[in-house]
């Protein structure tokens, strides 16, 4: 029992240093032979072609109708009809609702009794003061009775106008309480009820929001001031809303407004704030689907500078600069200039000095340099199953989170030694 024991915790002791010799024996074949493997390099190139660049800024707006009317009644009491509703569509002069006119009526009736007495009153004191002053002329009566019958006559005539005065003011307060629409429309809003008291006072109370035509609608966007300097009138405009994250809508800049808008923000864990100065952008845009509804926000991309029909490159083909380890055998042709593309003939890397334009990030216009049609390099891909590091670093593109091959530091301690 004892011997078989022993045999038995000498085979795992030699199975234990076996696999702990293949794994230090792998190891060293990858740190010692990791630089020696070659993989496969492929260079991606892309034509020279006529494409459309462009710069953008970015706000957030509000959705409204081109025209919307607040309706509203300019004497108090009682709403007794309602005639319309939410989306009702309306015609100009429509009646939407009517108040109670009870009360309205007899202010009329009153006002048009008095009327009918300060009338009377000013016809026969205009009577009496002509004949008077026919016979003061023959001076048959005398100064007294004279003035005193001027005075009764201009005291009725300003009754008179006083009372036709009132009279025209209770007509229209009873109209005023037929209420009609101003426009034709859609009935956006309606803020009363039947039976609800409104009082008139020194603002209008708001029934009802009418607008005119929901196929065009328009989008106040709020611009940082940083950015308002590159929006100007016709300039392109493309918008989302989270109702439809879908869909782009097209619009112009109809109106960039000139009084700026302060807002202001602060942090619940410091005792500072920040004001925010903005800009009202106004932008037009047809709503030929009615997708668009009146306030819903809008994510809007307004265009600075756009290039049309102009020769492009990737942005990255003017990054991209091949050295020694990425060319391998193949030659490198340079050339001197500020920005430059790269070509591949004939097993050579040859560069071509440009003139860029406007960039939007991904691609940059090529005013001079090259020609439509040219295929360029604009990166390279490794393929293998340990990446060569100085084929990244080339590019630019090299972590600066992942170690650098154990050859090349292996490399360095050599040389200084």
């Amino acid at each position: 029992m004892d011997s078989s024991e022993n045999l038995n915790m000498k085979n795992k002791k030699t199975i234990i240093i076996t696999a702990a010799a293949i794994i230090i024996i792998a190891g060293g074949c990858w740190i010692f032979g990791g630089t020696k493997a070659k993989n496969k390099i492929d260079f991606v190139t892309e034509q020279v072609q006529k494409g459309n660049v462009s710069n953008s800024i970015t706000a957030t707006g509000t959705i409204e109708p081109v025209t919307e009317v607040e309706v509203g009644t300019q004497v108090s009491g009682i709403i007794d009809k309602i005639y319309i509703d939410y989306n009702s569509v309306v015609k100009q002069g429509e009646v939407i609702a009517e108040m109670d006119k009870v009360t309205l009526l007899s202010d009329l009736q009153s006002a048009q009794a008095t009327y009918n007495g300060a009338k009377a009153e000013y016809e026969y004191q205009k009577k009496q003061y002509e004949r008077n002053e026919q016979l003061h002329k023959k001076q048959l009566i005398s100064d007294t009775d004279y003035e005193e019958s001027l005075y009764n006559y201009q005291r009725s005539r300003s009754s008179y106008e006083q009372s036709k005065a009132e009279l025209a003011k209770a007509e229209r307060n009873l109209s005023y309480a037929t209420i009609t629409s101003p426009i034709d429309g859609i009935v956006t809003s309606k803020d009363v009820e039947e039976g609800q008291t409104v009082a008139s006072g020194f603002e209008t109370p708001t029934l009802f929001t009418i607008a005119a035509d929901l196929t065009k609608m328009e989008v106040v966007a709020d611009v940082d001031e940083a950015d308002i300097a590159g929006v100007v009138e016709g300039a392109r405009v493309t918008f989302t809303v989270d109702a439809y994250p879908e869909d782009v809508f097209e619009g112009k800049v109809r109106q960039v407004r000139l009084g700026s808008t302060n807002s202001s923000s602060s942090s619940s864990s410091t005792s500072t704030s920040e004001t925010v100065v903005t800009y009202e952008v106004v932008i037009t845009a047809d709503n030929p689907d009615l997708k668009l509804k009146p306030r819903l926000t809008a994510n809007v991309t307004i265009y600075t500078q756009i290039r049309e029909n102009v020769l492009t490159v990737p942005a990255k083909a003017l990054r991209f600069s091949p050295n020694k380890e990425l060319a391998g055998s193949r030659s490198i042709k340079d050339c001197q200039g500020e920005h430059k593309v790269w070509t591949l003939e004939n097993e050579t890397f040859v560069a071509h000095p440009v003139k860029v334009g406007l960039s939007d990030g991904s691609h940059t216009e090529i005013l001079e340099g090259v020609s439509e049609g040219t295929n360029i390099v604009t990166e390279a891909v490794i393929k293998g199953s340990m990446p060569d590091m100085s084929a990244m670093e080339a590019q630019g593109e090299r972590s600066p989170f992942m170690p650098g091959p154990p050859g090349k530091d292996k490399s360095k301690s050599k040389g200084n030694k």
